[in-house]
């Protein structure tokens, strides 16, 4: 048999008044009532949990234990209403979100002081993926939320533009390069060692590279997908990389960094990216939050 929140607020108020007329004065009913409600509870619970006479009432030690249950049952009752209503509005819940590695550079931990301090009842679930992971999990709807590079299916997915950035030259320290008194060429680089990112797996740099800088091929000594990677390779000598200009933050000793004659001044993007099938109310505050940091104001949902 179970037990109603009724009776659990009728055995808290006996056990905390220790009188049953004073307890079903508390609770506005007749004393009857409340004596049956007890009761059924105990028959429910299957042991005695108050002593009682015509005398006095005491709780026995089953009582004892079961008044600070019932009591933290009742909060979480009185409170599962505000909790929905919270969740329904976004104000509270989980979003999970989707990261490639190079928007740690700068901009993920700025976006997560942000929403903390906003929406301090919604949960940030972080994974790093690259682009094309993200997008296949944004599909499946095991993300809510990307930070992913373009392009992206418009009529899968929403996007807003939440950060641009250049793109530099990551050379070895003291390298010739890093004497130009202005910014890089593609003629500078002629004889130059090329690590690259691979066209599988960072697919969105290669192009963007490419479409930036002519390049021959036999020039690439190594194919790499993540930008720490290329940074450790070339701090080793192993030639030099193109790399968004927020890598400059990650400090890799005996790198330098010289900036690049792009027809683009900051072509490397970083999107905001949803699916247009979203139900996660939490995820329209999130992006309420960070399309209003970012300084736009309207996006297309």
């Amino acid at each position: 048999m179970a037990y109603t929140l009724e009776q659990l607020r009728g055995f808290v108020a006996v056990a905390e008044e220790l009188h049953f007329g004073r307890a079903a004065m508390r609770l506005r009913m007749t004393q009857p009532p409340l004596s049956r409600q007890i009761q059924k509870l105990e028959a429910a619970v299957g042991v005695q949990l108050l002593e009682r006479d015509n005398r006095h009432v005491s709780l026995t030690p089953a009582g004892e234990a079961f008044l600070g249950e019932a009591r933290r049952l009742l909060a979480i009752a009185e409170a599962a209403p505000d909790l929905a209503q919270r969740v329904h509005l976004g104000t509270r819940g989980l979003v999970r979100l989707g990261f490639t590695a190079a928007s740690t550079f700068g901009v993920l931990g700025g976006l997560l002081n942000s929403l903390e301090s906003k929406l301090p009842d919604v949960r940030i679930e972080l994974f790093e993926m690259v682009t094309r992971e993200q997008i296949t999990a944004l599909a499946a709807e095991d993300l809510d939320l990307g930070l992913a590079r373009p392009p992206f299916d418009p009529e899968l997915f929403n996007s807003v533009l939440l950060h641009r950035e250049a793109l530099m030259l990551a050379v070895p320290a003291g390298h010739r390069l890093t004497r130009l008194d202005r910014p890089a060429r593609a003629d500078d680089l002629a004889s130059e060692p090329l690590i690259f990112h691979s066209q599988q797996r960072a697919r969105y740099f290669y192009d963007l590279v490419v479409s930036m800088v002519p390049l021959t091929q036999e020039r690439v000594v190594h194919s790499v997908s993540q930008v720490l990677t290329m940074l450790w390779l070339v701090s080793a000598g192993r030639g030099i990389a193109f790399v968004p200009a927020s890598a400059t933050l990650l400090n890799i000793p005996d790198v330098a960094y010289v900036p690049l004659t792009t027809h683009v001044p900051e072509p490397v993007e970083l999107h905001l990216l949803w699916s247009r099938h979203s139900r996660n109310p939490a995820l329209d505050r999130v992006l309420t939050v960070l399309t209003d940091d970012a300084g736009t104001v309207s996006r297309d949902t």
